[in-house]
């Protein structure tokens, strides 16, 4: 290794003597509630596959026919030719579904942060964000050049305190919906109500709620019924929807100002035609019906019961994401390992993902787990907490 790079490889065995480098996994299925790697078959209790419908045969269905017409790439930005009859009838699709004017599907979560956090605010303005948001939030902020202030997690006093300080500029208040590592859900009434009192816009990340939360799935706005006071939704398909891809919602001309300044939209390729007409029949079935919703919130419910009953301290959690809260992240670790042995797959987080001291299991409960499988999960659980002294 060149002496130059010679510090890449210090970083790496820090992290591994640390216990916080990530040992990623190889899957060799498709996703689902049980899944292979390296040939043992585990329950997966990592995905964001939410309601299963990542492997779902009529999302594969239309993503077949989807290149049979229109080609496996879209070979141009959506600005100049990449925007094809599948890309805005999406479009069309998603905001019927969110209930707003206008969306612009763009191609991933991520990107969406990056597309409109700029876009809105530059040097000179202000965004005042809730200090646990998503790092894609955090890495749209920064390439805006605006001036970035956070508030407490979830605390309206905090919020309200720095916004009346704030005197110059254009002013973008921003909230995860739910948060990906708590499971708890973000105050949006309240956050609405204070930024409008100090003349700021709202923006809300709703990666973790789309499929969860509000009618079959429709998100936390739709969930606190806010259509309309919520300046800008953005979202991602890579979770419940279970396909690719990410989307801005909002006003119309909201719409058209994105499209003519959102810079991933502008320069980086359109969604492909598989992706976009898989994800348009899975917010078709949603639309149709709410069961594989309640089945979710069905599931959740159950296994939660089963980890509080057996002594696990599943921390604040209010949406199916279950974390088991460990602290120290060797213990995370060493827990995880012993999980994937007993044929469960739920890996450690530790930092830079939540902080220092708080690491822990993150259990991602689907729709497509049987009570069988929660069962097995439970009973795993019992024994591996019980080995590691972290249950009675």
């Amino acid at each position: 290794m060149s002496e130059k790079l010679r510090f890449v490889e210090e970083v790496v065995n820090d992290l591994k003597d640390s216990g916080l480098y990530n040992d990623i996994k190889v899957i060799g299925s498709a996703q689902g509630a049980w899944i292979e790697i390296l040939g043992q078959r585990v329950l997966n209790l990592c995905s964001n596959n939410y309601l299963g419908l990542a492997n779902d045969p009529r999302l594969c269905q239309a993503a077949s026919e989807a290149i049979a017409t229109f080609g496996v790439g879209p070979a141009a930005v959506r600005s100049i030719a990449g925007t094809t009859a599948l890309h805005e009838a999406l479009d069309k699709q998603v905001a019927q579904f969110k209930r707003v004017e206008a969306a612009l599907t763009l191609q991933s979560g991520f990107m969406a942060n990056v597309a409109v956090i700029p876009a809105l605010v530059g040097k000179g303005d202000t965004i005042v964000s809730d200090e646990l948001n998503h790092a894609s939030i955090i890495d749209g902020a920064r390439l805006s050049r605006a001036e970035i202030k956070p508030y407490k997690h979830n605390d309206m006093s905090s919020l309200e305190a720095i916004l009346s300080e704030i005197k110059t500029g254009r002013i973008l208040v921003i909230s995860d919906g739910v948060f990906s590592m708590d499971g708890d859900i973000a105050p949006l009434p309240e956050i609405v109500a204070i930024a409008d009192r100090f003349g700021a816009m709202t923006m809300v990340d709703d990666a973790h709620g789309e499929g969860v939360l509000g009618e079959n799935g429709r998100g936390i706005v739709d969930h606190f019924h806010l259509h309309g006071k919520v300046d800008v939704e953005v979202g991602t398909f890579s979770k419940a929807i279970g396909t690719i891809g990410g989307f801005a919602a909002g006003s119309a001309n909201l719409i058209n100002y994105l499209k003519q300044k959102a810079r991933p939209f502008l320069f980086s390729s359109a969604l492909t035609p598989a992706d976009v007409a898989s994800t348009s029949k899975a917010i078709e079935i949603l639309t149709e019906s709410g069961a594989l919703v309640e089945k979710l919130w069905e599931n959740a419910a159950y296994f939660k019961r089963g980890m509080s009953s057996l002594g696990f301290n599943i921390g604040i959690s209010q949406t199916p994401i279950t974390p088991v809260m460990l602290g120290d992240v060797q213990l995370a670790t060493q827990f995880s390992r012993e999980l994937f042995k007993r044929g469960v797959f739920a890996t450690k987080i530790g930092f830079p993902t939540v902080p220092h001291g708080k690491a822990r299991i993150r259990a991602m409960i689907s729709a497509t787990h049987s009570q069988e499988d929660l069962d097995f999960a439970l009973a795993q659980f019992a024994i591996v907490g019980r080995a590691l002294s972290v249950i009675s």
